[in-house]
């Protein structure tokens, strides 16, 4: 089998000695998957740099598309989010492989990113999305406290103390990030990580929603990953992009501007440089 590897996927994985040994046993993995599942494989997406991700054809001809995670904290129960949303709004979980962490999923057709769409649509759809997202369990579920990936990412900040352009404006968004993780009595499972390039066109349903990152939380933290892909906007007209997306999602403005300021002082990023904290002073609480 000649194994196509998309270079973000590449890249990422040279990163760590545990991404390289993932990449290594790749190969066999889904070379134990295509004849498990019944497989033929395509050519790879483009862009994934945590993922191996293929469209593929099932027996009989039926469209699917194979998915193999890297291991990496923040995706750990993407296959249980999956289960537990069930295809409502998030695309259907067909078979899985959880010590692989491979899933095969239903096939988004035509696929079209909500990011190729004018930016104020992907308000009024993501938060359509976010809203049906946000209910409570009503079985034990296996889901982590957002609390945990905050810890995660505070480790990580604190590993570059060095490099902190404002490390007073640093701690004060560490501080932040805390408080705001704590649990509270409206925290709902969480997708983490939905923006526009992670929700798709469908026949099934207008828009579905992939590569969930479920965590226990606070709603109003799951506004800040679509704002922070829309960089420019936010920027320019921070208050009032953010409203925006609170009165779409019912959710407080305030907390929103919080999460917002805490992540841009104080998650970890790949370089600390002083461009990076005139955004969060200009929101600073």
């Amino acid at each position: 089998m000649t194994l196509n590897l998309p270079e973000a996927l590449v890249s990422s994985c040279r990163q760590t000695p545990e991404g390289r040994t993932w990449l290594d046993r790749l190969p066999a993995a889904l070379r134990s998957l295509e004849v498990r599942w019944s497989l033929t494989l395509d050519t790879p997406f483009d862009g994934a740099s945590c993922a191996w991700v293929a469209p593929v054809k099932r027996v009989g001809g039926s469209d699917a598309v194979l998915k193999v995670s890297m291991p990496h904290m923040e995706g750990e129960h993407e296959i249980q989010g999956l289960r537990f949303w069930n295809g409502q709004p998030t695309v259907r979980l067909l078979d899985a492989e959880d010590e692989l962490g491979a899933m095969l999923l239903e096939r988004c057709q035509p696929g079209t990113p909500l990011r190729m769409r004018p930016e104020p649509e992907h308000d009024v759809v993501i938060a359509g999305l976010l809203r049906r997202l946000w209910h409570k369990p009503t079985a034990p579920h296996s889901f982590r406290p957002l609390s945990q990936m905050i810890a995660y990412w505070s480790r990580e900040t604190l590993l570059d103390m060095d490099l902190w352009p404002d490390p007073g404006l640093v701690r004060e968004g560490l501080a932040l990030l805390q408080e705001l993780a704590c649990a509270r009595p409206g925290d709902v499972p969480l997708a983490t990580d939905l923006h526009a390039g992670n929700v798709l066109q469908s026949e099934r349903e207008p828009w579905l929603v992939i590569d969930p990152k479920p965590f226990v939380g606070d709603p109003a933290y799951d506004a800040t990953q679509h704002l922070f892909n829309c960089r420019e906007r936010l920027r320019s007209a921070p208050d009032g992009t953010i409203n925006r997306i609170a009165d779409l999602l019912g959710v407080d403005r305030t907390r929103i501007k919080l999460w917002t300021f805490a992540r841009a002082a104080a998650e970890p990023r790949r370089t600390w440089e002083e461009d990076s904290m005139i955004f969060a002073r200009s929101i600073a609480p």
